[in-house]
């Protein structure tokens, strides 16, 4: 359930970015520019040099285990440069093995990626998991992708 509720987040996400458009021409920006006072283009240029848009972001990793496919749902808090100010794992996995490395990832993930950048980040273990690493890098490019501004 978890899966289909993320896949469906993502879905006004697509549709608000179809809806206002990718981009527009230069024609089109170059025709607004000269109605705004030049303060007023400045402050709006400083205040639109992130690459992301802040927020808070979720996506579903899948990765395999030895056992099974299996997914951890990643929650990350970034600003507009794209640094991450919080992260919440929440594991996929019910019990087993899969849990028990989910839960320890889970609770030693903020200490690796709280502060550095969204697009240096690569986790390889965490709490003696590496295979939840794998899902989690997943999500993180899925998330990526959802704040680029």
């Amino acid at each position: 359930m978890s899966r289909i509720r993320s896949l469906a987040a993502l879905a006004p996400v697509g549709i608000l970015l179809t809806a206002c458009g990718g981009g527009s021409d230069a024609a089109d920006s170059e025709s607004t520019e000269p109605e705004a006072p030049a303060s007023e283009s400045a402050e709006q240029a400083s205040g639109d040099s992130g690459a992301y848009v802040a927020g808070t972001y979720s996506a579903d990793g899948d990765y395999q285990t030895p056992e099974q496919m299996t997914f951890i749902t990643v929650s990350l808090t970034i600003d507009d440069a794209g640094v991450i100010e919080a992260v919440e794992v929440t594991p996929g996995a019910e019990i087993g093995n899969s849990f028990m490395f989910q839960t320890k990832f889970s609770n030693g993930i903020a200490d690796e990626v709280v502060g550095k950048s969204i697009d240096d980040l690569e986790v390889a273990k965490v709490a003696g998991s590496s295979l939840s690493s794998g899902g989690f890098n997943v999500a993180v490019a899925m998330i990526k992708a959802q704040a680029e501004a």
